[in-house]
């Protein structure tokens, strides 16, 4: 059975896991794991990463930490289509738009989120059903020296947006490789948020998401 609810309890043990599910389809794991494969993914956009979490033994309790927090790696599917290019952005965190004083790259959510990510790369076709998407090898990433740099550069920017108060100011143009968008299942949540002359407003939450660019280049070096 792959479908362990127990944590991994090295590197070792978690990518002979992750090299198990390779190949097989989201409805073979699913039947291994004992659970219903949605018919379409419009109302359950989550349903895979829950697949994965469960039988490769994900904690996921704190959403600040890693998905494999004893291990610092995140845990990221990406739908991919034939050739291998991503079909869309990915969700790294949620961004916080109150008390961001103090908050710098090197101790801010993006950049432990994505200190080190388990990429599982899935069917994401659109005319393929849920159950007959296939899983592509699993891999290891860290961003190397300019990449980190890279990810910098685009939420220093966006953070100082936030903090003048111009988070209403921020459009998906914003970020060269990392950009903010909101985030949250019902368009009627409202969050605080820096308002003009530092007043608290109300403003949908946000996200930030890495841009297909970026995840593209990570999967051509892992594939190369």
């Amino acid at each position: 059975m792959l479908s362990h609810n127990s944590e991994p309890q090295n590197l070792n043990e978690l990518m002979t896991r992750a090299a198990q599910i390779a190949g097989l389809t989201l409805g073979e794991l699913a039947t291994k794991a004992g659970i219903k494969v949605p018919a379409n993914f419009k109302r359950e956009k989550g349903w895979t990463g829950q697949l994965l979490e469960l039988c490769l033994g994900a904690s996921a309790g704190s959403k600040s930490q890693q998905d494999f927090a004893h291990l610092g790696i995140e845990l990221k599917t990406i739908p991919i289509d034939m050739r291998g290019k991503p079909l869309e952005t990915t969700y790294v965190c949620y961004a916080h738009l109150t008390h961001i004083a103090g908050i710098e790259w090197h101790n801010c959510n993006v950049k432990n989120k994505l200190k080190q990510v388990l990429w599982v790369p899935i069917d994401g076709r659109r005319d393929i059903a849920p159950k007959d998407r296939i899983i592509a090898t699993p891999f290891l990433w860290s961003p190397s020296v300019l990449q980190d740099q890279q990810l910098r550069q685009d939420w220093e920017e966006l953070m100082e947006l936030i903090a003048l108060g111009k988070i209403e100011n921020i459009t998906a143009r914003h970020g060269q490789f990392l950009q903010l968008r909101p985030k949250a299942a019902d368009g009627r949540a409202l969050t605080d948020a820096i308002g003009p002359n530092g007043t608290i407003i109300q403003t949908r939450p946000r996200g930030f998401y890495l841009r297909k660019e970026f995840t593209q280049q990570i999967l051509t070096d892992a594939f190369r």
